[in-house]
């Protein structure tokens, strides 16, 4: 919540005066700023960041420097900003850091959500259905829009999508013949690739109409029609007429699920699989272990602009939750540095087509995606949030629930996009 209104110009420049003197010796903030009337304040030696404020209003954003005051006063558009994306949520986050106080580890920023079909339905509309061209200028060309997996650092984002959906698929011993539930599907990409490359039959199910349209449009042109159906479903409306699944996937989609409804949705996810099947559970995360949203107001711009209604679990609730669903957790990989780097590219790929994306969104849609792939690059960087695909079966004392090796060298086959053979 902004706390002061400066209506003239001689209260903005005090106050601007007494932010840098508040600042001096303590906080090195590579920020400049660009009044109306030509002047300027350095906050820095080597500013990399320049702010133009066109009248002494604009400067509200910037009391208090809050992440979501500084977002909404950019994308609102009361002030220009000069420099890269990273570099502009870099500056921010330093500036936030420095004059904002935090409230705990992180701090209850956001109540806790009733979710329903009908506003989950609309809360993935605001997200997903912005447009399918829109996604395809800074996602890869299968338009993955979930964590890669990077063998090292060296991989391309192309590459590293197709290490994960193979790691995915090795991870849940998919073989020919499977039936494969995606919960979550996005543009198709998994359950093609399942179907290809792995001889599986899939299902995906997604609540965006968009997503739906483009990935059956992708099933036909791969001629897996036969095997592979997309469908525009609440997952909640699946039953068990439509299983048992041999498998079950769900990636990048729990975080809409709700900290209250997790037990629920790993307990329909064991309805629907088959006993002795496999689920893979991937999603973020966060790391603050009372559950707490992400700080510096960073949560709240993110619910307000970009995921209303998103809702991360500490892993450790996830697994809580997993056990009262009645799974039993067989593995827990930690991917917070992949998605941190995967985020780094998505931002440069959409720098990198800054003008064709202008020419399929509106400038306010433009800047809010803009600082979003960088803020949560630098919160995957800073641990304030991760990633953990858990892997899980059945619970119980039937040794048969668990068909999974007695070690982990199977998740790294031969042929893995790059990813280590394991030898036994």
């Amino acid at each position: 919540m902004m706390e002061h209104a400066f209506t003239t110009g001689d209260q903005a420049h005090k106050w601007i005066k007494s932010l840098a003197g508040s600042l001096t010796g303590r906080s090195e903030i590579d920020l400049r700023l660009v009044l109306w009337d030509g002047s300027q304040y350095d906050l820095g030696k080597r500013p990399r960041v320049t702010v133009k404020l066109s009248s002494p209003f604009a400067l509200q954003y910037f009391a208090p420097p809050s992440l979501d005051n500084l977002a909404e006063g950019y994308i609102g558009g009361k002030f220009d900003v000069l420099g890269s994306a990273q570099d502009i949520v870099d500056v921010a986050l330093s500036l936030a850091e420095a004059t904002v106080p935090k409230r705990g580890r992180f701090g209850r920023l956001l109540d806790a959500v009733v979710h329903t079909r009908h506003r989950d339905a609309h809360a993935i509309a605001h997200h997903y259905d912005v447009s399918n061209d829109f996604y395809a200028q800074w996602l890869d060309p299968r338009m993955v829009y979930s964590c890669a997996y990077f063998a090292d650092d060296s991989r391309g984002l192309e590459v590293a999508q197709r290490a994960k959906l193979d790691h995915i698929l090795n991870k849940l011993l998919l073989k020919p013949g499977d039936r494969l539930l995606d919960i979550g599907c996005g543009w198709g990409a998994l359950v093609i690739h399942a179907a290809k490359e792995f001889g599986a039959n899939a299902v995906g199910v997604t609540l965006s109409r968009q997503q739906y349209e483009l990935a059956r449009e992708r099933v036909r042109r791969e001629s897996l029609s036969d095997k592979v159906e997309i469908r525009l479903l609440d997952y909640r409306d699946l039953d068990e007429r439509d299983g048992p699944f041999d498998k079950i996937s769900s990636v990048g989609m729990f975080e809409h699920v709700g900290l209250n409804h997790l037990s629920e949705y790993f307990s329909k996810i064991n309805s629907l699989l088959k006993d002795g099947g496999l689920v893979l559970n991937h999603g973020i995360t966060t790391t603050d272990a009372e559950n707490g949203a992400a700080p510096l107001g960073g949560a709240r711009f993110i619910s307000k602009y970009v995921f209303p209604d998103g809702e991360l679990p500490h892993i450790g609730l996830v697994l809580k939750d997993m056990q009262l669903g009645g799974l039993e957790a067989l593995d827990v990989e930690c991917m917070r540095r992949h998605y941190a780097k995967t985020l780094g590219l998505w931002t440069t790929n959409f720098e990198n087509n800054a003008n064709s994306i202008r020419q399929l969104v509106d400038e306010t849609t433009y800047r809010v995606w803009r600082v979003y792939l960088a803020g949560c690059a630098q919160a995957f960087a800073q641990n304030w949030v991760s990633l953990y695909q858990v892997l899980a079966c059945k619970a119980g004392a039937d040794e048969h629930l668990n068909t999974t090796p007695w070690t982990r060298a199977y998740m790294y086959t031969p042929g893995n996009s790059g990813l280590p053979q394991v030898k036994p």
